[in-house]
């Protein structure tokens, strides 16, 4: 089976585990609850859950303590997009084909949808100690492993994240004066990667990895984030229409600035390749079946789409 046919097909399988997650569309906040659905219904290759799913997986991790996790993840990453298409911000009508959801729902109620899912996206984190209670005893290890990877998705989800890349990517906009390739690569790393970060961190914490994985891990999903962006710059110059789905050139349009304008067309190729052969040189470090982490990894960094 072809790599992407086994993403799509894992695709469905997190899309299945993400719905018994959903919280049920009933009472006065009922609204709300429509528009978080609908937001995380929205599609997607569920990128970061199934990178903690896999890492997990790898590293010999056992039972379903990984699940609310990914749910979690995929919260936090869809409540991020929410945000960042409302009119203060990017201002998008359409995502994946649909209304975004401030168009459907309006401008107040996808502040507060997006507020919901993350706060919703611990509560359901914290579900994952009810795998630590065995025959109703606690077992001291997987409670301090859940704590360890709860303390892990909110740093790399907060201001020293994801939101402080927002934060800089916001600001950037805002200014007349050009980007460094310093302030360009915080961006790309916090705003991108902070959370395929911390996917791939927690799913090596609950797998009850050491800290030497943990740390290898952090790197091998650093590379991946930032070359997956890095990648998404050159295809915004030289993609296809067809293929993306969507105009190619508005970074140009916009005026913004990206790893290609700053350092050429040709250097930004060659990063791509750097990042992606030292991501894959990492997980060779690792012990257990890493096979499809290959093939994914290498799929999403030299995507055309």
């Amino acid at each position: 089976m072809g790599i992407e046919r086994q993403i799509e097909d894992k695709a469905k399988q997190i899309e299945a585990l993400l719905k018994t997650y959903l919280p049920k569309e009933e009472g006065y906040q009922k609204t709300v609850l429509e528009a978080m659905n609908y937001s995380l219904l929205a599609g997607g290759k569920r990128l970061r859950p199934m990178l903690m799913q896999e890492t997990y997986r790898m590293l010999g991790g056992m039972g379903h303590v990984v699940e609310p996790f990914m749910a979690a993840i995929e919260m936090i990453h869809t409540y991020s997009l929410v945000h960042d298409d409302l009119p203060a911000m990017d201002n998008d009508e359409y995502r994946r084909g649909r209304k975004t959801t401030h168009v459907v729902y309006g401008e107040d109620m996808a502040i507060l949808a997006g507020d919901g899912l993350l706060n919703y996206a611990f509560e359901t984190a914290m579900k994952a100690f009810d795998s630590c209670i065995v025959d109703e005893i606690k077992l001291g290890d997987r409670y301090e492993m859940v704590a360890r990877a709860l303390k892990v998705l909110g740093h790399k989800a907060g201001i020293y994240g994801m939101i402080g890349g927002q934060t800089a990517d916001v600001e950037a906009e805002n200014k007349e004066e050009s980007l460094t390739g310093e302030q360009l690569l915080f961006i790309h790393q916090h705003k991108t990667a902070a959370l395929i970060e911390a996917s791939m961190m927690i799913g090596g914490i609950l797998s009850g990895a050491d800290q030497d994985t943990i740390d290898k891990l952090e790197k091998c999903a650093y590379d991946l984030g930032v070359a997956f962006q890095i990648q998404d710059d050159i295809l915004d110059v030289i993609g296809d229409e067809a293929t993306l789905g969507k105009p190619i050139g508005s970074d140009a349009r916009n005026g913004k600035q990206t790893y290609v304008t700053i350092y050429g067309m040709e250097q930004a190729k060659a990063q791509v390749l750097k990042l992606s052969e030292e991501a894959v040189y990492i997980l060779d470090t690792l012990c257990g079946d890493n096979q499809f982490m290959k093939e994914l990894m290498t799929y999403l960094i030299h995507r055309e789409k």
